[in-house]
């Protein structure tokens, strides 16, 4: 049986983006029959937590015993057990591992960088001369993807695949701005995306799970 461990609850600013969401789109995606495991929020120095996820974060994946972090390793290994989630030729899976490693490692700390800006150094006297530095990169670098999905109805080999997961997971970080949607072959990406069942699946449970875990009174 496959689990997924994530937390049980995250603030309002927080739903919807939790990074789970990418192992229930993918398994949603591939029809695989998955449980969900919670760990408190406060819970994540907990030794017992640390000893799976030695950096303290989230989602855990689990499966027949084993443990794997880190989503783009976790996208990866479904995607070879998948055919739903990745080509069999070579060529276009490695086109695909590609932009999925792009997507973690050219997009989104950009983004989240603007993130981490907007959230928690709002207060900060240098916040507004800093966040105008790390808007720019983050405006170039959605400037070159959106040159790249200009003609692409995916990201890669031409058709869906782990990298859309990844890409539009991170496109979603920053939904408290408008600068997905100032581009216009990236808002319409997300809006493809986004509109898969699948996806709408795995949005709808982790949003109801977060619900059922909310703080009392």
């Amino acid at each position: 049986m496959i689990a997924i461990h994530t937390v049980d609850w995250v603030p309002p600013f927080a739903r919807g983006l939790l990074r789970d969401l990418r192992l229930r789109w993918a398994l949603e995606e591939a029809d695989l029959s998955y449980e969900m495991k919670f760990v408190p929020l406060g819970g994540r120095d907990d030794p017992a937590w640390r000893a799976i996820q030695p950096f303290g974060q989230i989602p855990v994946y689990e499966e027949d015993g084993e443990t794997m972090f880190e989503t783009g390793a976790i996208l990866m290994h479904l995607a070879g057990n998948s055919g739903a989630l990745a080509p069999e030729d070579a060529k276009a899976r490695n086109e695909m591992t590609t932009w999925l490693f792009a997507a973690l490692n050219s997009v989104e700390p950009q983004l989240q960088a603007l993130v981490m800006h907007d959230r928690f150094h709002r207060d900060k006297d240098w916040y507004h001369g800093a966040r105008n530095s790390v808007e720019e990169v983050a405006k170039k670098r959605l400037g070159d993807l959106a040159e790249h999905l200009k003609d692409r109805e995916y990201l890669a080999a031409r058709r869906f695949t782990v990298a859309d997961i990844a890409m539009t997971t991170v496109l979603r970080i920053v939904m408290h701005t408008d600068l997905v949607e100032s581009f216009g072959p990236l808002a319409a990406y997300k809006a493809r995306m986004e509109a898969r069942p699948a996806f709408q699946t795995a949005l709808a449970d982790q949003l109801a799970d977060i619900d059922a875990h909310a703080p009392q009174g």
